[in-house]
């Protein structure tokens, strides 16, 4: 499962199948499944005798298992591959574009990118290039701008495939909060939506701001910056996520743990990975299995599997 964003319920691994937890730690769908994804928008993607379907917060199977690999949904399609092309189904798994692509990601807002020959473009809802398949890079867009490569350089686009910031950058990330993280040589600094740089560039790392802070990497070591550039939570980690519920993830002697937004240490580094908290619950992973936590640190499923 790709580390992200979940959503209740949450999936659980006991005894070798997969079910579906509530936020308290209660199991609402019966372990069961030889593989599940989180849910998304009412529907999550199960495997079952080595083909992928999808499934209802009852555990109802709404979509017959029939693919070789399924996503979640995004904006009523969600991407699928069968025999070794994507396509998009709706929510009643119908194939309304049809199996094609040699890589397809979610909607969003109206467009996906999907990947033809080694190329990157963007279709809308029906199927359609709308931005032609020519970057060798293309992301997801994000506060009306995408980031894509061109040749050795990065620059944005918008949603009708204009360039709005030309392709100069040695690498880049998405928006996030009006601002982007761009490499400039050896050195990450911060553009606005205009391209201008707004933080000049001097961290060896960064990632994209969420709840006004950002993780940066100075040397080897990582703290957080406000959007004027500011240092709020000094370098001291070994690794850094963005916040999220007002906890952030964070890493230190090869242990996962989160801090405040003071970077107060809450729950102790302990945990071999860890992901973001979403409605109060955080999963984790400890001794090679996985479980939930609280914002406290305490369990709501304990690690199985």
């Amino acid at each position: 499962m790709a580390s992200g964003q979940l959503s209740p319920p949450f999936p659980i691994s006991q005894n070798g199948k997969w079910g579906y937890i509530g936020k308290k730690g209660r199991i609402v769908i019966d372990p069961q499944f030889e593989q599940a994804w989180r849910f998304s928008e009412g529907l999550a993607p199960v495997r079952i005798g080595g083909r992928w379907g999808y499934i209802d917060r009852k555990g109802k199977i709404v979509i017959n298992p029939q693919f070789d690999l399924a996503w979640d949904f995004s904006e009523g399609m969600a991407p699928v591959k069968v025999g070794g092309k994507w396509g998009y189904i709706d929510r009643k798994g119908k194939m309304v574009v049809e199996a094609q692509f040699d890589d397809a990601w979610r909607f969003s807002k109206g467009l996906a990118r999907v990947k033809v020959s080694g190329k990157w473009g963007y279709i809308d809802r029906k199927g359609n290039i709308v931005i032609n398949v020519q970057f060798d890079v293309g992301w997801r867009f994000s506060e009306g701008l995408a980031p894509v490569m061109i040749g050795d350089k990065w620059g944005y686009i918008d949603r009708r495939g204009k360039i709005m910031v030309n392709p100069q950058f040695d690498d880049c990330r998405r928006f996030s909060e009006g601002l982007a993280p761009v490499r400039i040589g050896d050195k990450w600094g911060y553009i606005d939506r205009k391209g201008r740089i707004v933080i000049n560039p001097q961290f060896d790392d960064a990632w994209r701001f969420a709840e006004a802070l950002s993780p940066v990497m100075i040397g080897d070591k990582w703290g957080y910056i406000d959007r004027k550039g500011r240092m709020l939570i000094n370098p001291q980690f070994d690794d850094a996520w963005r916040f999220s519920q007002g906890l952030a993830r964070v890493k230190v002697g090869g242990k996962w743990g989160y801090i405040d937004r003071k970077g107060r240490r809450i729950i102790e580094p302990k945990f071999y990975d860890a992901w973001d908290f979403v409605e109060g619950v955080a999963r984790v992973k400890l001794s090679g299995k996985w479980g939930y936590i609280d914002k406290k640190g305490n369990y709501v499923w304990s690690p199985t599997d």
